[in-house]
């Protein structure tokens, strides 16, 4: 007997794509009641620092970074005047690191400067901070103010919400403005946040565990066993 992974073609459930798209997000707040992201941090300012550092970095390598970082440098008025190559040698593991401490410098000035040394709490404002584009934003808004401006679109959204059906666009742009088509507001970051877990769970980038996945009826992806002599 060998078992052969093969498409499902006759499970799919009869819903329109939005239905989909709230039935996907009621199993996954079922299955990640406690979900909330998984950066380590005090202060917005500390998390927009994080968020920056946490591109092309797992959240597990920048959580153990930023002790060391924000105990030398807890605000936006240090971090704005940190020597920068004592900076870059605190979040070298994280990669691409020069670039990553230019922008927290120059983003931390910038607070200083314009922000009356307060993270803003405006869309528009944060994405003139260098380094910050609207997945960063959206991370600070949702989880430091409480405003879900939008849906953080990460690689693991990305590319859950493409095997889901739910985009068929590459663009993160895109994929959020879908995304924000098809969700209420409120929940704009419980799906990002919860969908990141299933993401890391179970629907992995290279061997994704369809047979596990309780989404795997509505998901057009989706691939089941079946046994074959």
């Amino acid at each position: 007997m060998v078992t052969k992974i093969l498409p499902v073609k006759t499970k799919r459930k009869s819903l329109s794509q939005k239905q989909r798209a709230l039935e996907i997000l009621s199993r996954l707040q079922r299955l990640y009641p406690d979900a909330t992201c998984s950066l380590t941090y005090s202060t917005p300012v500390q998390l927009l620092v994080a968020t920056i550092l946490s591109a092309q970095c797992t959240d597990e390598r920048v959580n153990k970074v930023t002790p060391a970082l924000f105990s030398r440098f807890p605000d936006a008025a240090s971090l704005g005047n940190a020597d920068l190559t004592e900076l870059e040698n605190l979040v070298r593991s994280t990669g691409f690191y020069r670039n990553k401490a230019k922008n927290i410098q120059a983003a931390c000035r910038m607070i200083v400067t314009e922000f009356d040394s307060v993270v803003p709490n405006q869309m528009e404002q944060l994405l003139k901070l260098p380094g910050v584009a609207r997945k960063t934003a959206n991370v600070v808004l949702a989880h430091a103010y409480g405003i879900n401006a939008g849906v953080t679109v990460d690689t693991h959204v990305k590319r859950l919400s493409q095997r889901l059906g739910l985009t068929k666009h590459p663009d993160p742009i895109r994929i959020e403005k879908d995304l924000m088509g098809l969700l209420p507001q409120p929940d704009w970051e419980n799906w990002s946040i919860r969908l990141i877990y299933h993401g890391r769970a179970v629907c992995k980038a290279r061997s994704p565990v369809c047979i596990a996945c309780e989404l795997a009826e509505l998901c057009p992806s989706a691939k089941e066993p079946m046994v074959a002599g």
